[in-house]
């Protein structure tokens, strides 16, 4: 398989000589990180075979969140954190997408930008579904950002899961919402729209944005997502830890370009596109946050502050229904395909079988330092 670290040992030197200081430190570390991904220059593991005596190497992962090759223990250890949160009631999916006009706005200034948009959002679906019209209630909410398409153009929007359903004002009653129905999405577009222009006129009065952004209507989806603990690991699986891109879509790549595999959104049929090198290395890292800035938050009936309420509203669920199938703790499908288990950062206790000659199981013989690493 052709992965991101073979596109970025092939085109990242010229990409980096070609914009010099330009690069963002961010760009320069996602760079760093994808091309010593487990490798011997991040140290690892030495594994020995109880049958055969075969060596195996196991080099760390980088860590880094763009990286399509890490993120598999710490998708678990997430998944196990939130099992406690989840709530067993319906759900819906919210994407609110900014029009093109902001988008170089948002570019150039990621940190407040993209907090402040994934704040407007959440808020305003919370006061529209406080509305007693709609839920009369403090409802859930996980964001998620992405800023990209499938062809790795620059499209920055928002991914919500919401609960359907919320907590009245005094925490004692819980408001379901009803016929499979939100908030109306004309109103959610208006109200983010105005949100966001009130956050950015305070936090960045120095920023001169086109008229045309407040006037024209907002892209806002809302759909049912299901119920309970299969909804939310559908959503997890989908959406909270992927990457721009998976080395499963990289087709081809030679001197030249890269070739890879994108979902045509009309025909909904996978179809390939090729990009030169320095093009495809540009799309990837517009898509590479900057350090510090979280890509997930907690909102209304799922922000820390409320955990007590949370609780309070997991029990009255509860009371009226019986309780389904805990939540596993497994990996969404998206990222199996980057699990590498000789990557881990840790021995296993799990003894695992020779890759060479399948009868005997490895045995760890020690650690790996970056300096004193070297491969087979």
């Amino acid at each position: 398989m052709i992965e991101i670290a073979d596109v970025f040992r092939r085109f990242a030197g010229d990409y980096l000589s070609a914009h010099g200081a330009t690069i963002l430190p961010s760009h320069r570390r996602a760079i760093a990180d994808i091309l010593a991904c487990r490798t011997e220059a991040l140290g690892g593991h030495l594994w020995r075979c109880d049958h055969c005596s075969t060596e195996v190497y196991s080099y760390h992962s980088c860590k880094n969140r763009s990286c399509p090759k890490c993120h598999t223990n710490q998708t678990e250890r997430w998944l196990a954190a939130r099992k406690a949160e989840v709530l067993p009631c319906s759900y819906f999916h919210v994407t609110i997408t900014v029009p093109e006009e902001l988008r170089e706005a948002l570019r150039a200034n990621q940190k407040d930008g993209y907090a402040l948009l994934m704040k407007t959002a959440a808020e305003a679906v919370i006061e529209l579904a406080r509305d007693p019209r709609y839920v009369g209630g403090t409802v859930g909410i996980l964001a998620v950002l992405h800023t990209w398409t499938q062809q790795l153009l620059y499209h920055p929007h928002v991914h919500c899961l919401v609960t359907g359903g919320g907590v009245s004002d005094d925490g004692q009653h819980w408001h379901p919402a009803r016929n499979g129905f939100l908030v109306p999405f004309a109103a959610l577009a208006k109200l983010v729209r105005g949100k966001l222009k009130a956050a950015l006129a305070k936090r960045r009065p120095d920023l001169v944005l086109p008229d045309a952004i407040w006037s024209k209507q907002w892209v806002v989806h809302c759909t049912a997502w299901g119920e309970g603990d299969e909804a939310v690991l559908r959503y997890l699986a989908r959406y909270v830890f992927r990457v721009a891109i998976t080395n499963n879509r990289i087709a081809g790549l030679d001197e030249n370009g890269v070739t890879f595999r994108h979902k045509h959104r009309e025909s909904n049929r996978w179809r390939t596109i090729r990009l030169s090198g320095h093009e495809f290395m540009r799309r990837f890292l517009q898509h590479v946050l900057p350090k510090g800035l979280h890509k997930i938050r907690y909102y209304g009936l799922w922000h820390p502050a409320r955990r007590e309420q949370a609780a309070r509203a997991r029990l009255l669920l509860l009371l009226n229904r019986p309780a389904g199938p805990g939540l596993e703790t497994r990996l969404p499908e998206t990222t199996r395909d980057a699990a590498d288990q000789p990557g881990d950062q840790t021995p296993s206790a799990e003894p695992r079988v020779c890759p060479c000659c399948r009868e005997g199981h490895l045995i760890h013989i020690g650690r790996l330092y970056p300096k004193q690493a070297s491969g087979p």
